[in-house]
Protein backbone atom coordinates (compact mmCIF):
# COMPACT_ATOMS: atom_id res chain seq x y z
CA UNK A 1 0.00 0.00 0.00
CA UNK A 2 1.02 3.60 -0.59
CA UNK A 3 0.11 6.54 1.59
CA UNK A 4 0.03 10.06 0.16
CA UNK A 5 0.25 13.02 2.51
CA UNK A 6 -0.38 16.51 1.18
CA UNK A 7 0.48 19.84 2.70
CA UNK A 8 0.67 23.49 1.75
CA UNK A 9 -2.90 24.52 1.05
CA UNK A 10 -4.51 27.62 2.47
CA UNK A 11 -6.07 30.99 1.79
CA UNK A 12 -4.34 33.40 -0.57
CA UNK A 13 -5.28 36.61 -2.33
CA UNK A 14 -5.64 36.76 -6.12
CA UNK A 15 -2.23 37.01 -7.70
CA UNK A 16 -0.58 35.24 -4.79
CA UNK A 17 1.35 32.00 -4.61
CA UNK A 18 1.22 28.70 -2.77
CA UNK A 19 3.36 25.59 -2.83
CA UNK A 20 1.81 22.18 -2.34
CA UNK A 21 3.75 19.08 -1.33
CA UNK A 22 2.79 15.43 -1.61
CA UNK A 23 4.90 12.74 0.02
CA UNK A 24 4.44 9.09 -0.86
CA UNK A 25 5.35 6.35 1.58
CA UNK A 26 4.99 2.60 1.74
CA UNK A 27 6.51 -0.35 -0.03
CA UNK A 28 7.15 1.51 -3.27
CA UNK A 29 9.06 -0.29 -5.98
CA UNK A 30 8.41 2.36 -8.61
CA UNK A 31 6.52 5.65 -8.51
CA UNK A 32 5.45 5.76 -12.14
CA UNK A 33 3.66 9.07 -11.89
CA UNK A 34 2.68 11.56 -9.23
CA UNK A 35 0.60 14.64 -9.61
CA UNK A 36 -2.36 16.71 -8.67
CA UNK A 37 -6.05 16.82 -9.44
CA UNK A 38 -8.50 19.37 -8.15
CA UNK A 39 -12.20 19.44 -7.48
CA UNK A 40 -14.24 22.56 -6.99
CA UNK A 41 -17.80 22.54 -5.61
CA UNK A 42 -20.26 21.47 -8.29
CA UNK A 43 -17.50 20.67 -10.79
CA UNK A 44 -15.89 17.49 -11.99
CA UNK A 45 -12.49 16.47 -10.76
CA UNK A 46 -9.82 17.60 -13.22
CA UNK A 47 -6.16 16.90 -13.76
CA UNK A 48 -3.95 19.85 -12.83
CA UNK A 49 -0.43 18.55 -13.38
CA UNK A 50 1.41 15.26 -13.39
CA UNK A 51 5.06 14.21 -13.50
CA UNK A 52 6.11 10.78 -14.72
CA UNK A 53 9.23 8.96 -13.64
CA UNK A 54 10.47 9.42 -17.20
CA UNK A 55 10.48 13.17 -16.69
CA UNK A 56 7.39 14.05 -18.69
CA UNK A 57 5.37 16.93 -17.25
CA UNK A 58 1.74 17.49 -18.18
CA UNK A 59 -0.44 20.46 -17.29
CA UNK A 60 -4.04 21.34 -17.88
CA UNK A 61 -4.30 24.35 -20.18
CA UNK A 62 -5.67 26.71 -17.55
CA UNK A 63 -2.56 26.47 -15.35
CA UNK A 64 0.17 26.46 -18.01
CA UNK A 65 2.66 29.22 -17.37
CA UNK A 66 1.44 29.68 -13.78
CA UNK A 67 1.93 26.30 -12.10
CA UNK A 68 5.07 24.19 -12.01
CA UNK A 69 5.25 20.57 -10.90
CA UNK A 70 8.47 18.96 -9.77
CA UNK A 71 9.40 15.73 -8.05
CA UNK A 72 12.16 14.50 -5.80
CA UNK A 73 12.67 10.86 -6.69
CA UNK A 74 14.79 10.18 -3.61
CA UNK A 75 12.12 11.46 -1.25
CA UNK A 76 9.17 10.22 -3.36
CA UNK A 77 7.75 13.71 -3.06
CA UNK A 78 6.08 15.99 -5.58
CA UNK A 79 5.73 19.74 -5.36
CA UNK A 80 3.29 22.04 -7.09
CA UNK A 81 4.35 25.67 -7.20
CA UNK A 82 1.28 27.75 -7.94
CA UNK A 83 1.78 31.38 -8.96
CA UNK A 84 -0.63 34.07 -10.13
CA UNK A 85 -3.47 32.29 -8.40
CA UNK A 86 -6.98 33.25 -9.39
CA UNK A 87 -10.38 32.65 -7.76
CA UNK A 88 -11.07 29.94 -10.37
CA UNK A 89 -8.18 27.97 -8.86
CA UNK A 90 -10.16 27.55 -5.65
CA UNK A 91 -10.65 23.83 -5.07
CA UNK A 92 -9.62 20.83 -3.05
CA UNK A 93 -6.31 19.67 -4.50
CA UNK A 94 -5.76 15.93 -4.36
CA UNK A 95 -2.49 14.16 -4.82
CA UNK A 96 -2.58 11.16 -7.16
CA UNK A 97 0.05 8.53 -7.76
CA UNK A 98 0.48 5.44 -9.89
CA UNK A 99 2.89 3.12 -8.14
CA UNK A 100 4.24 -0.40 -8.27
CA UNK A 101 4.37 -1.81 -4.76
CA UNK A 102 5.79 -4.92 -3.18
CA UNK A 103 2.99 -6.93 -4.79
CA UNK A 104 4.48 -6.00 -8.17
CA UNK A 105 1.19 -4.55 -9.38
CA UNK A 106 0.58 -1.04 -10.68
CA UNK A 107 -2.13 0.67 -8.67
CA UNK A 108 -3.58 4.13 -8.28
CA UNK A 109 -3.55 5.99 -4.98
CA UNK A 110 -5.13 9.20 -3.73
CA UNK A 111 -4.34 11.59 -0.93
CA UNK A 112 -6.92 13.12 1.38
CA UNK A 113 -6.79 16.49 -0.31
CA UNK A 114 -5.82 19.98 0.73
CA UNK A 115 -8.01 23.08 0.37
CA UNK A 116 -6.79 25.99 -1.73
CA UNK A 117 -8.91 29.13 -1.53
CA UNK A 118 -8.14 32.21 -3.61
CA UNK A 119 -10.10 35.19 -2.39
CA UNK A 120 -9.67 38.83 -1.52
Amino acid sequence: QVQLVESGGGLVQPGGSLRLSCSASGTIISLDSIGWYRQAPGKQRELVAVATNGGRLTYTDSVKGRFTISRDNVKNTAYLQMNSLQPDDTAVYLCNAMAVTGRLTLSEYWGQGTQVTVSS
